[in-house]
C-alpha cells in the first residue's frame, strides 16, 4: 500500500479542467488537464483527480488536501440566470434597487440612451419591515413583527425560497436583521437566507443590498456543488481531507465555510492564476508584471506590484456590483473559443460569444457552425493541428472552410481574415490590460507580461506591440498555472465596520475597540480552520479619502496601538496612494482634511507553498536538440507564410536562447514568436521574450 503525500489543485475552466500534483514529501510537481464536463463539473473534477493519480502513481489515500477554483458562482452571474429571488428592506427603502448609483458606463459621450440594467429583483419581490436604526446603531423606532411575519409568509406563499435581507444602517447594529432572520426561520423555513451585516458590513445601502442579494442568488447553486464534490472526493479518498475552495481575495476557504459566503468565491478561478503568475514572475525577478490567462471562453488580466496582486472592493461580476474584496481582475470575452462574426454592418467583431468547450471551434469537428480564434491560429500554422500534444486532434480543413466562407462575405483574401480575426482579439485585449494599469496611473511600458492557460500566450508578441510592454514571461506548464496557483494560497478571511469619521476628531480608543473586535472574528474563523495561536497572521487596511470625495483609497495600516503617530502614519500612505493614482495630493493643506470611512482586517492562516524547481542547462545547440520540425507560418498577412521551426519546450535547458519566427510547443499550449523577438530560457524553465534591440528590458527588473 502507498503511504505518500500528495496535495492537489484542481481548476475547472469552460474548456479545460487543469490539475496540479505537489508531493509534499519530495518536492516534485506534476500537472496534467482533462476536457470539463459542463453539464456536471464533479465528473471532470473526479476524472481530473484520477488522471493526475496515475500519472505519479498513487491512490486516493494519499491525497492530504485538495484546493478548487470554480466558476461556478461566476458564471451564473455572467448568464444572468438568477432564479425567483426575494428581497426585504426597511419601510420606505423598497425602490432601492430602482434608483441604484448613477454610474454610466463609458461616459456620457457614449451613452446617449443608456439604461440602467435590469433589476436583480423586480419590483413586485420586494417586501418592507417596519422599524428604524440612525448611522451610529441607535434605534429610532422598534423593529415591526407583525409586517416580519407577513412578509416571511408572504415569500413562503409565493414558493420564493432564496431572500436577501438589507435593513437601513445594518453595518452599525445587526438587532434588527438577526431579528428579521429568525422570523424567517420560524416562518419560512425552507428559505435560503442572505444578511447583509454578515456578508458585507459597510455603509452605502445600494452596493450592501446588491451584494447581500448576489451573495442569496448565488448560495444555492455553490452550496449544491461543494456538497456534492465533498461527497464525491470522500467516496474517492475512503476518509475526510482538509477541501478548500479559492476566494476572490486571494486566499483559500474550506468547503464548509464557503457554503455560508458564496459570494467570496465569485472570481475563484481568476485569483487563482493572478496569485500563481505572480509567485513565478517574484522568483524570476520580475516584481512589477501584468497577467494575462487566457481560456477558452474569456482572457482575464491583472496587475502585480512586488509579487502580490492589487485587490478591489469596486468589482462587478457581469451586471452585478459586489462590493467584496476581490482581487482586481478584468475579464474580456477573448477567449480560444470567442466566435468571430459580422456586424448589421457588415464590420468584424470577435466575441463576446464563446462555443466553450460543447461544440466548441470548428476545428473541434464537434457541430461546431461559426469560426473562433483557435481556428484562426490553426489555420495560419501558429498551433499544430491537435491538442494536448495530441490527445485531441484538430480538423484544420472544417476551421478552414469557416474563415473561407467569413472572407468571402468581408471581400478580403483568406489570410488577411484570419489574421483580422487574431488581431482584433489582440486589441481587445490589450484594452483589458490598460484598463487595470494605465487607468490605476501605471506605466505599461515599466511591466511585463505574464501569459499563462491554454490560449493566454498566442498573442503575446501582438501585445508587446500594442503597449510597447518591456517583455514577455512565460510560465513552464502555462495551462496549469491557476491550478498551481491554488497550491500557494493561503487560507484568507477579510472583516469590515464601517467608521466614518474625520482624522482631527477620531476617537483612538473607539478605533481601537473596532479592530480588536474585527481581529478576535478573524481569530476565531483560523482557530476553526485548524490553524494554531502561534500561525495566526493578521492585515490591516483602512479606507481613506478626502473630506467631500465620493469614493475611498484602501490604504495599507501599521500594527500596534491607535494614536496620533499611527493616524499620522496612514494619512501619510494615503496622500502618496492619491498621487500614484490621480496625478495629486493635498499633503500639507490644512483646508482639505483627510477622512476615515472603512476599517478592515484580514485574518491569515499560511500554508506550506511548493518551492518552484530550477532548470539545468543542455549541451548542444537548440537546433540540434529542441528543433522537432518545420511549418510555414503566417504572421502577417502582408508577408504571408514563412518556413518556421517548431520547438519543443521540453528539450530546453536554462540559458538556452533563439530569434523568431519560431513556434515552442508543449503539452498544454503553443507559443508563437514573432519576426523581430528573441527569447532566452531563464533558470525556471520561464521564456523570456523581448522584442530584439529593446530599450526598456531593465525597467521591469
Amino acid at each position: 500500500m502507498s503511504n505518500r503525500r500528495i496535495r492537489i489543485g484542481i481548476d475547472t475552466g469552460g474548456t479545460f479542467t487543469d490539475v496540479v500534483a505537489f508531493d509534499e514529501d519530495s518536492g516534485e510537481l506534476v500537472t496534467t488537464k482533462t476536457p470539463s464536463t459542463p453539464g456536471n463539473p464533479a465528473d471532470g473534477f473526479i476524472a481530473g483527480i484520477e488522471k493526475i493519480l496515475g500519472i505519479v502513481g498513487a491512490e486516493g489515500s494519499d491525497i492530504t488536501a485538495v484546493s478548487h477554483g470554480t466558476t461556478v458562482a461566476t458564471n451564473k452571474l455572467l448568464e444572468g440566470k438568477v432564479e425567483a429571488l426575494g428581497f426585504i428592506t426597511t419601510e420606505g427603502y423598497e425602490f432601492m434597487l430602482e434608483i441604484a448609483r448613477q454610474s454610466v458606463p463609458d461616459g456620457y459621450g457614449n451613452s446617449y440612451f443608456w439604461v440602467k440594467p435590469d433589476r436583480i429583483v423586480p419590483a413586485d419581490r420586494v417586501r418592507t419591515v417596519g422599524g428604524r436604526l440612525d448611522f451610529t446603531g441607535a434605534e429610532i423606532r422598534p423593529f415591526d413583527e407583525e409586517q416580519a411575519v407577513a412578509a416571511a409568509r408572504w415569500f413562503r406563499d409565493q414558493g420564493i425560497t432564496t431572500i436577501g435581507v438589507c435593513l437601513l444602517h445594518a453595518y452599525a447594529n445587526d438587532e434588527h436583521e438577526l431579528r428579521l432572520r429568525d422570523v424567517l426561520r420560524r416562518e419560512h423555513p425552507d428559505a435560503v437566507v442572505s444578511i447583509s451585516s454578515e456578508v458585507l458590513r459597510e455603509y452605502r445601502e445600494y452596493e450592501r443590498s446588491m451584494t447581500t442579494l448576489v451573495d442569496a442568488a448565488v448560495k444555492p447553486n455553490v452550496s449544491r456543488y461543494v456538497t456534492n464534490i465533498s461527497e464525491r472526493l470522500l467516496g474517492f479518498t475512503g476518509n475526510s481531507i482538509p477541501f478548500y475552495v479559492m476566494k476572490s481575495n486571494g486566499g483559500v476557504l474550506s468547503a464548509d465555510e464557503v457554503v455560508h459566503q458564496p459570494i467570496t468565491t465569485v472570481l475563484s478561478g481568476p485569483a487563482a492564476g493572478a496569485l500563481g503568475a505572480a509567485l513565478i514572475a517574484k522568483v524570476a525577478g520580475f516584481p512589477r508584471i501584468l497577467t494575462c490567462d487566457g481560456g477558452g471562453t474569456s482572457t482575464d488580466v491583472s496587475v502585480v506590484l512586488d509579487g502580490e496582486p492589487t485587490l478591489t472592493t469596486e468589482g462587478t461580476v457581469g451586471a452585478y456590483p459586489s462590493k467584496i474584496p476581490m482581487i482586481d481582475v478584468v475579464t474580456v470575452g477573448a477567449g480560444g473559443g470567442s466566435i468571430a462574426w459580422l456586424s448589421p454592418e457588415g464590420t468584424l467583431k470577435v466575441g463576446p460569444h464563446s462555443a466553450g468547450a460543447d461544440p466548441g471551434p470548428l476545428c473541434y469537428a464537434k457541430g461546431g457552425t461559426q469560426p473562433t480564434i483557435t481556428d484562426a491560429h490553426v489555420t495560419l500554422g501558429r498551433i499544430p493541428p491537435h491538442l494536448l500534444g495530441g490527445e485531441i486532434p484538430l480538423d484544420v480543413e472544417a476551421a478552414r472552410a469557416g474563415i473561407a466562407d467569413l472572407a468571402e462575405q468581408l471581400g478580403v483574401d483568406f489570410e488577411r481574415c484570419a489574421t483580422g480575426i487574431l488581431e482584433i482579439s489582440a486589441w481587445n485585449q490589450a484594452n483589458a490590460l490598460r484598463q487595470v494599469s494605465v487607468k490605476r496611473g501605471l506605466d505599461v511600458r515599466d511591466f511585463m507580461l505574464t501569459t499563462f492557460g491554454g490560449s493566454g500566450s498566442l498573442l503575446a508578441c501582438r501585445l508587446v506591440d500594442i503597449l510597447d510592454l518591456a517583455g514577455v514571461v512565460v510560465p513552464p506548464n502555462p495551462g496549469n498555472v491557476s491550478a498551481f496557483g491554488l497550491l500557494t494560497v493561503d487560507v484568507k478571511n477579510d472583516y469590515v465596520q464601517t467608521h466614518v469619521a474625520k482624522e482631527s476628531a477620531l476617537d483612538h480608543a473607539a478605533v481601537q475597540g473596532i479592530l480588536d473586535h474585527l481581529t478576535d472574528r478573524a481569530r476565531e474563523a483560523l482557530g476553526k480552520e485548524g490553524f494554531t495561536e502561534d500561525q495566526h497572521q493578521f492585515h490591516r487596511t483602512i479606507d481613506v479619502r478626502y473630506v467631500g470625495q465620493a469614493y475611498e483609497v484602501r490604504v495599507a495600516a501599521p500594527e500596534g496601538v491607535v494614536d496620533e503617530a499611527y493616524v499620522a502614519q496612514v494619512a501619510d500612505t494615503f496622500h502618496a496612494e492619491h498621487r500614484q493614482l490621480y496625478g495629486y495630493d493635498f499633503r500639507g493643506d490644512r483646508d482639505q482634511q483627510v477622512e476615515w470611512v472603512n476599517l478592515r482586517v484580514t485574518g491569515i492562516g499560511p500554508i506550506t507553498r511548493p518551492e518552484i524547481p530550477t532548470l539545468d542547462k543542455a549541451h548542444g545547440t537548440v537546433e540540434d536538440r529542441a528543433v522537432r520540425g518545420r511549418r510555414p507560418v503566417c504572421f502577417d498577412a502582408d508577408q504571408g507564410y514563412v518556413d518556421t521551426p517548431v520547438i519543443w519546450r521540453g528539450d530546453l535547458g536554462a540559458g538556452d536562447s533563439f530569434s523568431g519566427p519560431a513556434i515552442v510547443e508543449e503539452f498544454g499550449s503553443t507559443i508563437p514568436v514573432h519576426p523581430g523577438f528573441e527569447v532566452v530560457v531563464d533558470d525556471w524553465a520561464n521564456l523570456v521574450i523581448r522584442k530584439t534591440g529593446s530599450t526598456n528590458q531593465e525597467t521591469a527588473r
